[in-house]
């Protein structure tokens, strides 16, 4: 389903607008402690307990401008309300770190069973922005399924044995940079497998 059109401006803040607030957000907070129930919470839970109802709220909009939300945005809306829940209602960042590699895992399998069941469930959410053949869809959607677990492994490496600070910076720029880079990496794949009319094959 197509939605509405957005300007790709207000498109980006809304997508990357919550993200870019809880990134200042932490580093304005991260050397700080503050009591509130009879509770000590550090920084990073409040500039998660921010971040979570930002994005709600960043989802509603798009929603209402576009009038679609694909389910994978669904997705991961449900995820960040579960996970940045538990993290401010356990005071337990871990959740919040362990977020990004849960919902990398679930889109690689999702897209893997797709595979696996002769479909490439990566075309109806991406179909009218990117015509390919159905041969490019499947090896897009391959291709996209082993990145993702890629993240999702990267992720756990890097919240486990790296400071919250470098996990601040890489789940803020890391993740957007190589998402980015995977999709201008497929400039042969779209020349070879592009179509003028979106249909697959």
């Amino acid at each position: 389903m197509q939605g509405r059109n957005v300007s790709p401006l207000l498109r980006g803040v809304l997508e990357y607008g919550p993200l870019i607030a809880f990134f200042v957000a932490y580093f304005a907070l991260r050397d700080q402690s503050f009591e509130i129930g009879g509770r000590s919470y550090e920084g990073f839970i409040l500039a998660t307990a921010g971040f979570v109802p930002l994005l709600l709220a960043t989802t509603a909009i798009t929603w209402r401008l576009t009038g679609v939300l694909n389910r994978m945005q669904v997705l991961t809306v449900v995820l960040v309300v579960v996970f940045g829940g538990l993290t401010v209602a356990l005071n337990d960042e871990r959740f919040f770190k362990m977020k990004p590699t849960i919902i990398y895992a679930l889109f690689a399998l999702i897209l893997g069973v797709g595979l696996w069941r002769g479909k490439s469930w990566l075309q109806p959410l991406m179909g009218t922005m990117l015509p390919l053949s159905a041969e490019g869809w499947r090896v897009l959607t391959r291709r996209l399924a082993l990145f993702f677990a890629g993240l999702a492994l990267a992720n756990e490496a890097v919240w486990r044995l790296m400071s919250t600070e470098a996990w601040v910076w890489f789940k803020t720029f890391g993740l957007t940079a190589a998402l980015f880079g995977f999709f201008i990496a497929q400039a042969g794949l779209i020349k070879r497998h592009g179509t003028d009319d979106g249909e697959a094959g």
